[in-house]
């Protein structure tokens, strides 16, 4: 934890030469990947524990929502994104942890929802969570796209997903704000291109 040694000035400075730092093709990339779902009317889910689940639970609200304008709202012609956190089926995730084991949490949602030719996101600062592999493990024998968002040294996740964006940190705080962070441009980006 970088904070616990830095002032608060310190801190935010560190951190803003992190996001200087980081290479932007990955963030790119899972921008036209969310937005190609959207115009094949494909399903993007999204994962994560702890600080990334709720990150996961963000970004879907963002994609749901911010995604359009406040005049498409009530219009029931304006095509939507597609897009579900499948950390806030709490029922159902604790029925599968409860029952069968935590590691099959999001990977036996995937087999009653995903298609081929969807996306998956898949959120850990590890990289090492046994549910987002297992999950990422299934999407990929299905013809999924998935995408995984890392940080540290990228953990087993970083080399089984076909694309990703790792932000190469040992810090989990520092990950999880940095994902956050670009996953505000992601919205602001895919607003501008649904939108128009």
């Amino acid at each position: 934890m970088i904070g616990i040694s830095l002032s608060a000035q310190d801190f935010l400075h560190r951190a803003a030469q992190e996001l200087q730092q980081l290479k932007t093709d990955g963030i790119q990339l899972l921008a036209d990947l969310i937005y190609s779902c959207y115009e094949k009317r494909n399903t993007v889910f999204i994962i994560g524990n702890g600080g990334s689940g709720s990150n996961a639970s963000h970004l879907c609200e963002d994609l749901g929502k911010g995604t359009l304008r406040r005049e498409d709202f009530d219009n029931d012609a304006k095509k939507r994104l597609r897009v579900l956190s499948l950390t806030d089926n709490t029922p159902y995730i604790l029925a599968w942890g409860n029952d069968e084991g935590f590691d099959r949490v999001f990977s036996e949602q995937l087999k009653n929802l995903a298609l081929p030719g969807d996306l998956l996101i898949a959120i850990s600062g590890s990289g090492n969570s046994a549910n987002i592999l297992r999950a990422v493990e299934w999407a990929n024998r299905h013809e999924i796209t998935t995408f995984g968002c890392t940080g540290f040294n990228g953990g087993k996740l970083i080399n089984m997903v076909k694309h990703g964006f790792h932000v190469p940190l040992d810090d989990m705080g520092l990950v999880e704000s940095i994902h956050l962070t670009a996953f505000h441009w992601i919205i602001d980006d895919l607003h501008r291109r649904i939108t128009q």
